[in-house]
């Protein structure tokens, strides 16, 4: 077990993103599942893939990029209208903010995500507490 001070994953590490992009599941029994490739308190580095449609929802505790490597998809920012994602776009947003994925338009719908400070997985917070819950949410993965 790795003391608090201490980073949980190693100083350098090279990571196959493809090779995890293809090995993510053809289905899932929650919305997303990840595999985490960095877990340090400065930041976290996830591959998620999307398999239904996100709710809005928000996450009190980090900012958040996402680079989208695989699909398409319409996903909404806060009060702006939702816009097509596909691959090689980058959004970023402060935490707080609010937003979704109303529409998966071309599967698979997988993403590098990047969480500054890290997001513990617990994080999420739906609008509508009907949504979902943490576990309805995501089925995260450790890759080391």
């Amino acid at each position: 077990m790795t003391k608090p001070d201490q980073p949980s994953t190693p100083a350098t590490a090279v990571f196959d993103v493809q090779a995890i992009v293809r090995n993510f599941p053809a289905a899932a029994s929650t919305m997303l599942i990840d595999t985490r490739l960095t877990d340090e308190a400065a930041a976290s580095a996830r591959v998620f893939r999307v398999y239904t449609p996100v709710p809005a929802h928000y996450h009190s505790t980090c900012d958040e990029y996402l680079l989208v490597l695989t699909g398409r998809a319409r996903f909404f920012l806060g009060d702006a209208e939702p816009f097509e994602l596909g691959p090689g776009q980058l959004i970023f947003f402060r935490r707080g903010t609010v937003h979704g994925m109303p529409q998966v338009l071309e599967h698979p719908f997988t993403v590098l995500a990047v969480d500054t400070p890290r997001r513990d997985p617990s994080d999420v917070h739906f609008v509508n507490p009907a949504d979902g819950t943490p576990e309805s949410f995501l089925q995260s993965q450790v890759l080391y």
